[in-house]
């Protein structure tokens, strides 16, 4: 099992101090992710705008869920899903959708099914997707815009996801009741 170290502010590089007291401020904490992120200041920052950007999009509350959930799940993040399972209740998503993903079944609405069966297929499929594909994803009321900002999620749990795994990120006190175990799809 690999680790990282999990900066403070104290011990971060220079470049990534104001990052992390923007996260204490904004987070009430600083997340263990943002921690071992500060490690690389051109990381933490890239997370950070990528978070911002991608929650800006033009994706709804339950559809931002969905796609960031898709990804940890298909990922198998032992962090991020319960992060993101408290950022879903924060957000005021239903909790049965974030329990629809966390497990692996279907979502509550077509719509959102749609949005979780194309986000799958962009990250198993690494983005070659068919026109069939498209055209679902469009007839469900989607566009290229969508289509462009689930490649911007994917870029930000890509990041998240990939740092979790080789670090060991302890999940944080807020999340632990969320934990999270894979189960077969």
């Amino acid at each position: 099992m690999t680790t990282l170290k999990i900066h403070n502010i104290e011990s971060a590089p220079e470049e990534s101090k104001p990052l992390l007291e923007q996260s204490l401020k904004t987070n009430g904490m600083i997340p263990g992710l943002h921690g071992v992120l500060a490690g690389a200041p051109g990381l933490l920052e890239a997370y950070q705008t990528l978070h911002k950007l991608f929650t800006d999009s033009s994706f709804n509350n339950e559809e931002l869920t969905v796609v960031w959930q898709t990804i940890n799940v298909e990922h198998e993040c032992h962090y991020c899903v319960p992060a993101h399972t408290a950022i879903a209740g924060m957000m005021k998503v239903d909790a049965s959708l974030s329990e629809a993903l966390r497990n692996r079944t279907a979502m509550p609405t077509e719509k959102l099914q749609v949005l979780h069966d194309f986000t799958l297929k962009v990250v198993r499929n690494r983005g070659h997707v068919t026109s069939d594909d498209l055209n679902t994803f469009y007839e469900a009321g989607y566009g290229e815009r969508q289509v462009l900002e689930i490649i911007l999620g994917l870029s930000q749990k890509v990041i998240s996801n990939y740092t979790n795994h080789i670090a060991n990120t302890p999940i944080d006190a807020p999340f632990e009741k969320f934990a999270w175990k894979s189960v077969e799809a």
